[in-house]
């Protein structure tokens, strides 16, 4: 049953009377503007707001290694040594993993050429690579130096997917299409959960099935989608993928980032990876002149290279607690179905011809993200919303991004903004 929602502010401060996650807005540091009052902040598809308790956690760490040096990697209050581990499994909990097909390490692009490592070995008959049109820049750029360096030409080995003409989603049916007309020379198919530019969220667990059936490795990446959706990777029997922390998971500029591998890929020592000495046993890891060949643990954690980033992972850990005290992405999820839905509703009040919205309609083709496609002097609008207190994001050409995100925005905010929008447009 689909909510009848109102344009009338006092609906909006209703809703947030009403909201059970109301609370955890006072868990963040609010961006004032020039008015001291708190920005309308819908660009947490780019940077998430900071924990309060972030601060705690990272002092912590600078004060054990003020007071134990080096001893901290065993005897700091959480030893740095196996700092990644506190992390598995409540991110695991977000993406539907096994905690053994989790690790926190390294960069998103990163940890892509570390599982195209793995999972792209191109033969002469299968060495083709499939991606979403628009993917994220960096995710193109990776999967374009990863086709070099096998001796191949992007124009021979990638495969776009792209929107039908006047359409900005890809339809699944034409991946899928594409997936079969391919299906003989396509070694792996790689998606974003949620399309950073449109908003849309792909239909995973159908690309992924189609996928396989024909022997095609599966890879997704979650840098909008981690946090911001529901997500059953495990059972959707997904093989590889990668996300950031620093979006919907709000760890920071620079956090540390993460990889699932399903778990028939994370137990199999028998994988070939690009090594390095935090993914070899951790009962020979130092015994470094003595045990020269890599053994690696039959799990995720074999994929690490480096030892743990103690100030890039400190703040992730005041962030899951919060999702963990949420009650993870169901409830999260309830509410974003509603602030966003309450946003579309009152953009389609406006009614305007100098915008168009081209995230999907259907609330489950979607995150919380809508981008709205401005008809007319763009940056100009952009900039306006700017001065008046949102903070949003711009895409080229004419794309404005606006992400209303549960944890800490309300409703009143959405109806704020459209009331902006529309006293501007």
């Amino acid at each position: 049953m689909t909510m009848q929602f109102s344009a009338d502010e006092e609906f909006a401060k209703q809703l947030d009377s009403e909201d059970p996650l109301r609370a955890f807005r006072d868990k963040f540091h609010l961006p004032l503007g020039k008015d001291g009052k708190p920005l309308i902040y819908f660009a947490g598809n780019s940077l998430g707001l900071m924990p309060k308790a972030a601060r705690q956690v990272v002092d912590q760490e600078l004060d054990d290694w003020a007071k134990l040096g080096v001893d901290a990697h065993l005897e700091a209050k959480t030893p740095w040594y196996t700092y990644h581990e506190p992390l598995r499994e409540p991110t695991a909990r977000l993406i539907g993993a096994k905690p053994v097909e989790v690790i926190c390490m390294n960069s998103l692009t990163v940890n892509l050429h570390l599982m195209m490592a793995t999972f792209y070995r191109p033969t002469k008959s299968r060495f083709k690579v499939l991606m979403e049109d628009p993917a994220f820049p960096s995710d193109t750029y990776a999967i374009k130096t990863q086709i070099v360096h096998h001796g191949l030409g992007p124009k021979d080995a990638l495969i776009l997917a792209s929107p039908r003409k006047g359409e900005f989603g890809v339809r699944t049916e034409d991946i899928v299409d594409l997936i079969e007309q391919n299906a003989d020379q396509l070694a792996v198919v790689l998606i974003a959960g949620v399309n950073f530019f449109s908003g849309q969220l792909f239909d995973i667990p159908t690309i992924t099935k189609a996928a396989q059936k024909r022997g095609i490795t599966v890879g997704v990446d979650l840098a909008h989608a981690i946090g911001n959706v529901p997500l059953s990777l495990h059972d959707w029997d997904v093989d590889f993928a990668v996300w950031c922390s620093y979006k919907y998971l709000n760890a920071g500029p620079g956090a540390v980032a993460g990889a699932y591998l399903h778990e028939r890929h994370a137990t199999n020592t028998k994988l070939p990876r690009l090594a390095g000495w935090f993914g070899n046993d951790p009962n020979t890891r130092f015994r470094l002149h003595l045990e020269p060949e890599f053994i690696p643990v039959p799990s995720a954690d074999s994929w690490q290279i480096s030892n743990p980033p103690i100030f890039s992972m400190a703040p992730l850990r005041a962030s899951l607690s919060i999702f963990e005290e949420a009650g993870g992405m169901r409830p999260l999820r309830a509410k974003s179905i509603k602030l966003t839905g309450y946003l579309e509703f009152l953009l389609n009040e406006i009614g305007s011809k100098k915008f168009t919205v081209i995230t999907p309609r259907d609330a489950n083709a979607r995150g919380c993200q809508l981008s709205i496609l401005a008809h007319e002097h763009p940056k100009e609008l952009f900039q306006e919303l700017q001065t008046a207190g949102v903070k949003c994001d711009f895409r080229e050409p004419h794309v404005i991004r606006v992400a209303p995100t549960p944890l800490y925005n309300t409703f009143h905010e959405v109806w704020r903004f459209a009331k902006i929008l529309a006293e501007h447009q």
